[in-house]
């Protein structure tokens, strides 16, 4: 195991916490969808730190960050980019939008339309942008950090579903605990916390713990694991909908996260069973039986991890 990369990854963590307060768990498991290479969707009320977040991981790892405020009066090429004409060389030249860069906010995603929002689909997917034919690709690493307000649906889109499954994780940050707030009103009495954010890392650095974290050990029985949940999912009788291979693919990447962050080069049960509801709640649609029982995504995740038989695996096993 490098130890080398699991300080820097503790470094990192200790830097965005300096301007996000109390939420020591999000920040972890952001830095894990960015170092998988994923996306994330952070569905929460206004004022609780979503963008903050972002702009902090941004300069904590030195990153080219666009933040990029969704209304329904933004195009598709606003994101993208445009070819525009040069009367002085009379051809067309291209113009980048808003999601060239390394670290792409996408803020309140589900107030723009669906036309805009269809434009995230190829760039999320394949890190590259088509405009009049022509692919352009995206730096190394990219990640989108997108938000959304659940309450009120006046003026709002929707996610579709084949969206919604290219986020690697959905999270919910919440409001602070007591203590938690009390430290915000302190950090925030005289200065901005995230003028305290230093940089600890760089491109070149999660490019090459991406790779590594590709490289951790899978033991045969974590993919039986892993396939078997998501097989739970598709055939659990309040599920209209179960989890995509795409949603597997996902479980699998976060989990060598994981255990690159433990200090391990091995995933074991534990590291499934840590990230599995964040990975899998926003890819499972409920049934109208369990809408009508108000049975929950996370319940039905919950109920899976307890039925399905888990591999005798542990930290002292290899």
């Amino acid at each position: 195991m490098n130890d080398n990369y699991t300080n820097q990854i503790n470094t990192i963590v200790s830097e965005v916490k300096k301007a996000v307060i109390g939420k020591d768990t999000i920040i972890i498991k952001v830095l894990l969808a960015i170092l998988c290479k994923g996306h994330v969707l952070i569905e929460d009320i206004p004022g609780v730190g979503k963008t903050t977040l972002a702009l902090a991981f941004s300069k904590a790892l030195s990153l080219e960050h666009n933040r990029m405020q969704f209304t329904p009066d933004v195009l598709p090429s606003d994101v993208t980019g445009f070819n525009i004409y040069n009367k002085k060389t009379g051809s067309f030249e291209f113009r980048c939008g808003a999601a060239f860069c390394n670290l792409f906010l996408a803020d309140e995603i589900n107030r723009t339309s669906s036309k805009t929002q269809s434009a995230l689909l190829e760039l999320m997917e394949e890190k590259s942008i088509s405009v009049d034919g022509t692919t352009y690709r995206l730096p190394d690493p990219y990640t989108v950090i997108a938000t959304q307000n659940p309450i009120g649906s006046a003026g709002t889109h929707s996610l579709p579903d084949s969206q919604l499954d290219r986020f690697m994780i959905k999270l919910s940050m919440g409001y602070p605990d007591f203590s938690g707030e009390i430290n915000i009103l302190k950090a925030k009495y005289n200065s901005n916390p995230l003028d305290n954010v230093n940089p600890v890392a760089n491109a070149s650095f999660i490019t090459a713990l991406q790779d590594y974290i590709s490289d951790i050990y899978v033991d045969d029985r974590i993919y039986e694991y892993i396939v078997a949940l998501s097989a739970a999912t598709r055939n659990h009788p309040m599920v209209k909908l179960g989890v995509s291979p795409r949603g597997t693919l996902a479980l699998m990447q976060i989990a060598k996260g994981i255990a690159v962050i433990m200090g391990r080069d091995y995933v074991i049960p534990d590291d499934i069973s840590y990230i599995c509801a964040d990975v899998f709640c926003h890819r499972i649609m409920l049934n109208s039986k369990a809408k009508l029982s108000d049975i929950t995504a996370e319940a039905v995740i919950a109920e899976i991890l307890r039925t399905v038989p888990v591999p005798g695996i542990s930290s002292s096993s290899r």
